[in-house]
């Protein structure tokens, strides 16, 4: 790992393997002189004892003075804010800010909140758990009974219906709920049937067939639909803070137009909602809580927000307004917007690659600006994913591979470096070992 970064920042995440040993994820995106990104699993430190800040603290301490980083050039850390990573008192975040000020008082670093996480949080807001609960009590016993899900599939098989199963609910799994209301919804009368068949009683048959209960339905699925869209683009690899804003920005909008349009009992962009007609009240009801949810939106995503000025400068530099550009990026800015050459190259090539051609002599703060804010981490999809390959790797039956090894593994597994084979074999002094 080289340690001549320009700038660069952590993705970190902590989980307990099979083992019950915890494992602390530490990824890094670092950018060079040249702008080239690098982005890789720095390390997984085992915690064989607590978990506590100190202990991730001295964890993340130990990885980067290893690797030979130097801590003022770390532009941000993006964690799932935990109460061990993100205490306000002891805190890993807390307790890092604190080493960078004290060994680097001018250098700040900036903390993020995993944005897909704080994304799912924020369905606490609706007030759906009556339309939830006979949902998952009417999935449980069908999938949960092997004799009732044969009898399910065998009538949802006779009745030629689209969907041929039920999908199993897991509280775990974000997107699953939207799937599963869905999925419920297409095949409430198939359901219905069964019960019926089956001489079952529950609150969904009452529910499916009162209307205002069928109008709290129709909601959920419509606004979770929403949010699970959302979801999905925010998550994949490589993928910029900036970026990510892209998409959180103008989903905060649509809540915003959402609720204004429920207040005037309209849901013309709520597919099932705008087949029936809805109450007065009923429109409040909904109103209330796309409220709630734009409140949270607002509440959970601030830290973007506070950024979104120097994101649009990143994005757009040559409609920016310099007046409202930091003070040291205000006359290359300018600069920059007077050059009818560069205003032609921006269009035609990405970001990145537009601010690396830029001259370190013209633009050296502008660059320095670009690069620190090209490499957040605006989540820890990264973690998550690799957490899932160290399941894969430290399962029940390979619950014996050791720490050290277990590194290397995933290192070589997560790593997107290419081997220099060629220099590799030529500083070989013997290529075949004897037997």
């Amino acid at each position: 790992m080289q340690a001549d970064f320009l700038w660069y920042s952590l993705a970190l995440d902590e989980s307990t393997d099979v083992q019950d040993t915890a494992q602390l994820l530490v990824f890094i995106r670092g950018i060079n002189t040249c702008f080239k990104l690098t982005e890789e699993l720095l390390s997984v430190e085992s915690l064989k004892d607590t978990t506590t800040g100190q202990d991730l603290f001295s964890a993340v301490v130990n990885c980067v003075e290893r690797t030979g980083l130097v801590w003022n050039k770390m532009a941000s850390v993006t964690t799932d804010r935990a109460c061990a990573l993100t205490g306000k008192n002891v805190g890993l975040v807390k307790l890092m800010n604190n080493k960078i000020k004290e060994e680097h008082p001018d250098h700040t670093l900036l903390s993020f909140h995993c944005v897909i996480h704080q994304e799912s949080l924020c369905k606490a807001a609706l007030n759906i758990k009556h339309v939830i609960d006979p949902v998952v009590s009417v999935i449980n016993l069908i999938r949960a009974r092997a004799l009732n899900h044969r009898q399910f599939k065998a009538m949802l098989e006779d009745l030629e219906t689209e969907h041929s199963d039920i999908i199993y609910h897991s509280s775990v799994r974000w997107l699953s709920l939207g799937k599963i209301l869905r999925r419920v919804w297409d095949l409430k009368e198939e359901i219905v049937m069964f019960l019926e068949m089956k001489g079952i009683d529950l609150d969904f048959v009452t529910n499916i067939v009162n209307e205002e209960c069928k109008s709290d339905f129709m909601f959920a699925i419509d606004i979770m639909e929403k949010l699970n869209e959302l979801n999905v683009n925010l998550q994949g690899n490589s993928l910029f803070a900036h970026e990510i804003n892209v998409h959180v920005k103008p989903f905060r909008a649509k809540l915003s137009l959402f609720s204004r349009q429920a207040g005037e009992s309209r849901f013309c962009h709520f597919p099932l909602l705008k087949q029936k007609t809805i109450s007065g009240k009923m429109a409040d009801r909904y109103k209330a809580q796309l409220d709630a949810l734009v409140v949270e939106f607002e509440r959970r995503f601030q830290d973007f927000k506070n950024l979104e000025p120097l994101f649009n400068i990143l994005s757009l530099p040559f409609s920016a307004e310099a007046d409202s550009a930091p003070e040291d990026i205000q006359l290359e800015l300018l600069d920059l917007q007077a050059d009818y050459d560069l205003k032609e190259k921006f269009k035609s090539v990405l970001l990145l690659e537009f601010y690396g051609s830029l001259s370190a002599a013209a633009f050296p703060h502008l660059k320095n600006f670009a690069a620190n804010l090209l490499l957040l981490f605006g989540s820890t999809y990264i973690c998550e994913q690799a957490f899932s390959c160290l399941k894969i790797n430290k399962s029940k039956n390979r619950s014996m591979v050791t720490d050290c090894n277990l590194n290397a593994i995933m290192r070589i597994t997560n790593s997107k470096l290419v081997p220099q084979f060629k220099n590799i074999i030529q500083n070989c002094e013997q290529l075949h070992t004897s037997h």
